[in-house]
């Protein structure tokens, strides 16, 4: 009688388990590095806008207006400008005066954004009177611009610059938030 060898049954499970395990390790890995890669996505994107933004203050000597200024309505998002909702339907649903003076061709949104909702993944935009919040009035304007959600961390992201006044502290509000007086 001659001896065969073969897998045992026992040897098989064994092997297919050892797969499994290494597979969900490795989609487990592949999810994170995903998340990693579109925050770093929303921070370049950011930093994007602020420069715009201050090319737009350096032309106009003052940030873009209120959402009303450029045909936004105001009550959709509380009034911010938010990267998902387009309410006057012209296809620029994020600081359209950016587009209009041809700063930019379009204004990054969220990579998972959903469009036409206010909450979850978005960046918003809103400009203060000056004096708002208890701001420091002679230092005029300003602007907030955030990164609604963050995937890698909770609120709020450590590279987070952070914006506040004695009356109002964003980054409680926004896990990225900054700003910038016109003054």
């Amino acid at each position: 009688m001659k001896n065969k060898s073969a897998f045992t049954l026992i040897e098989l499970l064994i092997v297919i388990a050892v797969i499994a395990l290494i597979s969900t390790l490795a989609l487990t890995a592949l999810n994170n590095a995903r998340k990693k890669a579109r925050d770093a996505k929303r921070l370049a994107d950011i930093k994007q806008i602020i420069t715009t933004l201050e090319l737009y203050y350096d032309n106009n000597k003052k940030y873009p207006g209120p959402t009303s200024s450029y045909g936004e309505a105001e009550g959709a998002c509380g009034g911010w400008d938010s990267s998902t909702v387009d309410n006057d339907s012209d296809g620029r649903s994020f600081i359209e005066p950016l587009i209009d003076v041809e700063l930019m061709g379009k204004v990054p949104r969220d990579p998972i954004g959903t469009a036409g909702t206010c909450g979850g993944y978005n960046y918003r935009y809103f400009r203060y009177n000056a004096g708002s919040n208890g701001c420091d009035s002679s230092r005029g304007a300003f602007y907030v611009i955030s990164i609604n959600d963050m995937e890698t961390s909770g609120n709020p992201y450590s590279s987070s610059p952070g914006w506040s006044c004695p009356g109002r502290n964003w980054q409680g509000e926004f896990d990225w938030v900054t700003g910038g007086f016109e003054n």
